[in-house]
């Protein structure tokens, strides 16, 4: 009887789950094998045209590429600096805010601002203000504090665009690991800082005494899910500026400006073994680190 019943509710279970399985496999399992199976053909323009079988050249030709390097090079500086800097300021503003204070519930909905709005209106906002002309960032550097003689062209110089658009990925969100540290912040227990001031132990000792281990947990979850988005990140970038190629951009501008769907999608396969493998590592040193606790 009790087998029956475990029977039938594993047939509810089953049915209950099968359309979300079956929209998961059509709209994420088939355009991935499907882009594996293109990246090793050469996709012609007509579509009426049968696709040419050209092996691993495509693969060949990427990783032979110096563009390929240099884009791969910058997309690691840009979500070293980016991950880094939410991370340290969604950190900072959690410590800041997991205290009593007047309007602390202001101060959060400020916080997480950036990261609710939609990011075009705040991509066209930051264009406005580093515009040359009329943006309010020159206006104060050239025209009222004179620390600049003329106004630069901030996003078309490669240096002053690649930190803008690090600046802007940082600020859009850092609200996100503000979020995930307030939450396990609040859970700490207070006699914890009690008995560390009572021995002695300053607000820095204090920190990496304490705080540090508690949130270690959501600080790696943080850090990798940061990773992988900053890694694939595209829109932003390319609205911003067309003079920071991230491999995001370069997939994009092989893909739709040279038409070469296949290089394209070798592309993808070789940007998903990165970021597969960065997690592998970075699981392996967390269960390193668990073992020796």
């Amino acid at each position: 009887m009790k087998k029956h019943k475990v029977y039938k509710d594993t047939k509810l279970a089953v049915a209950l789950l099968a359309p979300s399985i079956l929209l998961i496999v059509l709209l994420i399992g088939y355009p991935m094998i499907y882009n594996f199976i293109i990246s090793f053909q050469k996709i012609p323009l007509n579509p009426r045209l049968t696709p040419k079988l050209v092996g691993i050249k495509n693969y060949s030709t990427v990783i032979t590429d110096v563009n390929f390097y240099k884009s791969l090079l910058l997309t690691i500086l840009y979500t070293f600096f980016s991950v880094a800097g939410s991370t340290v300021v969604g950190l900072g503003a959690a410590i800041f805010v997991n205290r009593n204070f007047k309007f602390k519930g202001t101060a959060r909905s400020l916080i997480i601002l950036p990261y609710i709005v939609p990011s075009i209106s705040l991509v066209f906002a930051w264009k406005y203000m580093f515009n040359n002309i009329y943006g309010i960032i020159n206006y104060i550097l050239v025209d009222k504090l004179h620390i600049l003689k003329e106004a630069p062209l901030w996003f078309d110089n490669p240096t002053s665009a690649f930190i803008l658009v690090v600046l802007f990925s940082v600020w859009k969100f850092f609200p996100y690991a503000f979020l995930s540290f307030l939450a396990i912040l609040q859970t700490l227990d207070s006699t914890l800082y009690e008995a560390a001031e009572i021995d002695g132990a300053n607000k820095w000792q204090q920190f990496l005494a304490i705080t540090i281990p508690c949130i270690k947990p959501v600080l790696m979850v943080v850090i990798t899910l940061r990773t992988i988005w900053v890694f694939y990140m595209f829109a932003d970038v390319y609205l911003l500026t067309k003079k920071v190629n991230i491999l995001g951009v370069y997939l994009y501008e092989m893909a739709f400006a040279r038409n070469d769907l296949g290089k394209a999608a070798a592309i993808s396969i070789l940007l998903f073994v990165i970021i597969f493998s960065f997690i592998i590592f970075i699981r392996k040193k967390v269960d390193i680190n668990e073992q020796k606790q």
